[in-house]
């Protein structure tokens, strides 16, 4: 299948590390016009210098007006990748007040916000990916308030398409399992934790990044042209057995 962004702009939050800098990295190689947002200047820079044509918007996604102005400047948008988000991975009982809307306004708020600031900027065929989790499809412990917001992502996902339908912008999410970024093995380090987890996946591992990057391009291009208000499980076959 040969898929073309060239020239194609694409918006990609949380490009610091992990599947937002990678994305940015393999958009940039196909041709796209990246614009990387994040708000870790060393590893922007860093993206800059190794992609030279990227734009980078350094900015905290959790302020509110604080990303709409530094988001002002973006003109024009044929795809958004809401990819910023955080995972605090506790029991309920240890969650705290700041663990909470620390959560929600990365993860579900801040998403919203820069949907509502780029929609606009978006012509017909324009799509988006919001970077949920199979969290927000099947419970976890520890991941009660990330589960939550995951879920809402996906809710915004569908009510999203109903709305950008008629505009003809598809939305749509990609939800993987444990994806090994630094973030994931951070998380899943410990095997008494992780291979309870993997046992229960029929493909005996966890993700690699290029495995949620390349169905982020696919619903970013126009060979998903039919695609909207889908939650599509990145998981090795977890959802097929559980």
């Amino acid at each position: 299948m040969d898929i073309s962004l060239k020239n194609k702009k694409i918006v990609v939050t949380g490009a610091g590390q992990g599947i937002g800098n990678e994305l940015c990295k393999t958009l940039h190689g196909m041709g796209a016009f990246v614009v990387a947002v994040s708000r870790s200047p060393g590893p922007l820079e860093a993206l800059k210098q190794e992609c030279p044509s990227i734009q980078i918007i350094q900015v905290d996604l959790g302020n509110w007006d604080g990303a709409r102005k530094a988001l002002a400047q973006i003109d024009h948008v044929d795809g958004l990748v809401n990819n910023a988000g955080i995972a605090i991975i506790k029991p309920y009982d240890q969650l705290s007040e700041k663990d909470f809307d620390d959560t929600f306004n990365i993860n579900i708020k801040a998403a919203f916000n820069v949907s509502q600031i780029l929609i606009p900027k978006m012509p017909p065929g324009s799509s988006i990916v919001n970077v949920s989790s199979l969290a927000a499809l099947k419970a976890f412990p520890g991941h009660s308030v990330y589960s939550m917001t995951k879920a809402a992502l996906d809710s915004m996902t569908q009510s999203l398409a109903i709305e950008l339908g008629p505009k003809k912008i598809r939305v749509n999410s990609i939800n993987p399992t444990v994806i090994l970024t630094r973030m994931g093995r951070a998380n899943w380090s410990d095997p008494a934790k992780a291979d309870p987890l993997i046992a229960k996946i029929p493909l005996g591992r966890f993700g690699e990044v290029n495995e949620v990057v390349e169905p982020i391009i696919y619903f970013l291009s126009d060979k998903s042209a039919y695609l909207n208000g889908h939650s599509l499980p990145v998981e090795g076959g977890y959802l097929a057995g559980n």
